[in-house]
């Protein structure tokens, strides 16, 4: 009984540590369609994955909720200041508080950054750099983007690494 006791747990496990390694991967494809829509410029693709009532700042301190509000917000961004720029996206940390709720840390970057609105330097190599965390909470079996929070880099931030 013992033995069929601890198969039945190592089997549990495996097939926890397989589906955290799927959505851990579901996930990382939507970080990757959000690169490729930033590239096109296509607000309305960056936000495909984002929820009707996510929360979001973005990196001049605006706090705002809601997929149309979000939608909005970048796509001002992207045909404006941020036109034409590439954003490159590196995991920090990706952890799962519970088989539902993934909070993804993120080493943000704009790339060809010419000109910013006020309170936002240009660093000399055009490289917009931000801390990103998005919150993906799974719904119906996919997963979405609850929370959105970016915060810029300070330039003396980034070139003490």
């Amino acid at each position: 009984m013992r033995k069929i006791l601890m198969l039945a747990l190592l089997l549990a496990s495996s097939a926890a540590m397989a589906t955290q390694a799927e959505d851990e991967a579901a996930i990382r494809k939507i970080l990757d369609s959000q690169e490729a829509a930033w590239k096109a410029g296509d607000a309305k693709a960056f936000s495909k994955h984002v929820s009707r009532s996510v929360a979001f700042t973005n990196v001049f301190g605006v706090v705002a909720y809601g997929v149309a509000n979000f939608e909005k917000r970048h796509n001002l961004q992207m045909t404006t200041f941020y036109k034409n720029t590439i954003k490159v996206t590196r995991i920090r940390q990706l952890r799962f508080a519970t088989p539902d709720v993934a909070i993804v840390d993120i080493d943000n970057e704009i790339h060809g950054v010419k000109a910013m609105p006020t309170g936002i330097t240009v660093p000399p190599d055009g490289i917009v750099r931000t801390q990103l965390m998005q919150v993906f909470v799974r719904h119906g079996g996919e997963w979405w983007v609850e929370a959105y929070h970016n915060v810029d880099v300070k330039p003396s931030a980034h070139t003490q690494k």
